[in-house]
C-alpha cells in the first residue's frame, strides 16, 4: 500500500475532505495527515487519518516519505494559504518524488488559468479518484 500524505492548512476542510473521501473508497490506505496548525491537524485526524503531525518539519520530513500528496494548489507556493505555508514546505513538496495531486483553489492571488471554476466537493471527489488509482 502506498503512503498518502494529506497537507491542508488554516481549518482543515479540503484535507478532511479528502481524507473521508479516500477512507470510503479505500479502508485500508495508509494516510499521514500534516497540518500547517494543530486545527488543521486536528480535523484530519478526526476525518479518519491513520496519524497526523504539524508544522514545517512534518511537512519536510513526510514529504520525504510520501508515494503521493495531496492539498490544495498553495501547498507549492511559498506563503500561499495566507501565510501558513512558508518556502521551506513549499521547497519541500516540489521536491519530493511522490505523485503531487494539487486542488486548484483559486485564492490568494493563485489562479490557475483554465481550471474550470468548480464546487470544493466536485474537485475533491476528482482528487480523490486520481489518489485511489495512484494507490491500485
Amino acid at each position: 500500500m502506498k503512503t498518502v500524505l494529506i497537507i491542508d492548512g488554516q481549518g482543515g476542510r479540503i484535507g478532511k475532505l479528502l481524507i473521508e473521501g479516500i477512507k470510503a473508497a479505500r479502508p485500508d490506505a495508509e494516510l499521514l495527515a500534516v497540518g500547517t496548525n494543530s486545527i488543521a491537524t486536528t480535523a484530519m485526524l478526526k476525518a479518519g487519518a491513520n496519524r497526523g503531525a504539524t508544522g514545517e518539519n512534518a511537512v519536510v520530513v513526510n514529504c520525504r516519505q510520501a508515494d503521493v500528496i495531496a492539498g490544495p494548489l498553495g501547498i507549492v507556493v511559498a506563503d500561499a494559504l495566507m501565510g501558513e505555508i512558508s518556502p521551506a514546505m513549499a521547497v519541500a513538496v516540489g521536491q519530493s518524488r511522490a505523485l503531487k495531486l494539487l486542488i486548484p483553489i483559486n485564492l490568494c492571488d493563485n489562479v490557475v488559468v483554465g481550471a474550470a471554476e468548480r464546487p470544493i466537493k466536485e474537485l475533491i471527489a476528482l482528487a480523490v479518484e486520481r489518489v485511489v488509482a495512484a494507490c491500485a
